[in-house]
């Protein structure tokens, strides 16, 4: 899989607020303070209402970047809103950000934007941290059964990147055209690993940035019985799905590879 150019290093971030107001504008503050954007390459963000709240105020030089704002009639899934935020994207990166993302550490996007532009890469993505500058758990094996019940029961670490959250990745704008965004049939978890399995599908990797955001992540899944319910029709979904079948094969393919080269040095 082949790209045009992808040398200047633009973005257009998309953003999703459920009523997240009190993130969203720090966030965007954080993004449009000290010319931050201007050095990282956010030329555009879309911020996609997806309750009724008020617009995020501007700081009094007004946004460094175009914001465009989208005020959904009713709610939409995660992959439906960022593909809509994104759709006819024509900066050379696109990057969707999590509205709970703090950019405590500084300008991700400079080394998001260089990882992302290196050969064979399909999706960069940075290290995350909880408030403490705790490592959190954002690279993750394929979640087969035994992988979760290893994780969830046993406390086992993660053996292998297979895919990671979509906290804040950053695509070329080829790549997530070519993919076609995010897989809209899952209305609310998956997106992000079904994304990121056909990218490496696709021939192209997953590649960890050298930057770091804040990202505690409020695992809705495990307090509400709805997104509970979500979560597990959405991995009954992903379960079934040929990018998941023909993941697994490339995976254990990937293992066996690894493991004759281990037996051979």
């Amino acid at each position: 899989m082949t790209f045009s150019d992808t040398s200047s290093g633009a973005v257009v971030v998309s953003v999703v607020s459920h009523g997240h107001g009190p993130m969203v504008q720090p966030l965007l503050s954080a993004l449009a303070s000290g010319l931050q954007a201007a050095a990282s390459g956010v030329r555009r963000v879309v911020l996609t209402l997806n309750v009724p709240e008020p617009d995020p105020l501007p700081p009094p030089e007004g946004w460094p970047f175009v914001l465009q704002i989208i005020r959904n009639i009713q709610p939409r899934g995660f992959g439906t809103n960022h593909n809509c935020a994104l759709a006819g994207a024509v900066e050379p990166f696109v990057c969707v950000l999590n509205p709970d993302v703090v950019l405590a550490s500084g300008d991700p996007f400079a080394a998001l934007v260089q990882a992302a532009a290196a050969p064979g890469a399909g999706c960069a993505y940075p290290l995350q941290v909880d408030a403490q500058g705790r490592l959190q758990d954002s690279e993750r094996e394929l979640p087969t059964p035994q992988a979760l019940w290893h994780r969830r029961a046993l406390g086992r670490r993660e053996l292998r990147v297979d895919w990671v959250n979509a906290a804040c990745l950053v695509l070329p704008q080829p790549v997530w055209q070519a993919l076609g965004g995010f897989d809209e049939s899952y209305f609310m978890y998956c997106e992000d690993v079904d994304l990121c399995l056909r990218v490496r599908l696709a021939g192209l990797a997953l590649v960890r940035a050298p930057a770091q955001i804040e990202h505690s992540g409020q695992r809705a899944s495990h307090q509400r019985w709805a997104h509970l319910r979500w979560h597990i029709g959405s991995l009954l979904r992903l379960w079934c799905s040929p990018v998941y079948r023909q993941a697994r094969q490339l995976c254990r393919e990937q293992a066996q590879r690894a493991g004759a080269r281990g037996a051979s040095q």
